[in-house]
């Protein structure tokens, strides 16, 4: 449905290019916005201004940051002889959160998806290939989907002559789960990754 007013048919169509927002939820948001303070709208058109003009990524590891080098990368409390590889910036906030790991890390910018076009050279790969020096492991932490997998056994084939130790992070049976929803591959892989008890 088209509205009478072209500035709420824009809004629409430009919130849905979100991902995850489609037009029935870019709608939402838009009658949302509409009912708020001119002073709210400025924050948010400001928080987003300031979002692109401050945010850059990390001249080492490529996560985003307002200062270069990150933070973490010149954290003295990190261990600098191991590196965790994750696709995005919101992988390594995530990793964060859990407070469990205190390496490095490495954004590559994607995974490898021939489909889609994107090969090796369209990664950082050879931005990480360059900082193996002292460092005596990779962690490996893309998405379990096609990609991620297809990405780490390229690092994986990539990195191990070089004498560094590969790894890769744990994949299996969520907490909180049931094993009757889960599906095969995930369950044949929480099997192979068990551990001791």
């Amino acid at each position: 449905m088209k509205y009478s007013s072209d500035a709420v048919e824009k809004a629409i169509h430009e919130l849905s290019k979100l991902p995850g927002i489609g037009r029935k939820s870019a709608q939402r948001h838009v009658f949302y916005l509409l009912k708020q303070s001119d002073d709210e709208i400025r924050q948010l058109a400001d928080a987003l201004l300031e979002l692109k003009s401050k945010v850059i990524h990390c001249s080492i590891c490529f996560n985003i940051t307002e200062v270069d080098p990150c933070r973490i990368c010149t954290s003295e409390k990190r261990d600098r002889s191991i590196i965790c590889v994750v696709e995005e910036a919101n992988d390594v906030l995530a990793l964060e959160k859990t407070s469990e790991f205190h390496g490095l890390y490495h954004v590559l910018g994607g995974a490898l998806s021939p489909l889609d076009g994107i090969g090796p050279d369209d990664l950082r790969v050879k931005e990480l290939l360059a900082r193996l020096e002292n460092i005596e492991e990779i962690i490996i932490a893309t998405n379990p989907n096609t990609e991620g997998e297809a990405t780490a056994i390229y690092l994986s084939k990539l990195i191990k002559p070089l004498g560094v130790k590969i790894s890769r992070i744990a994949r299996g049976i969520p907490v909180g789960a049931d094993l009757e929803y889960a599906d095969e591959i995930t369950l044949a892989r929480a099997i192979e990754g068990r551990r001791e008890y």
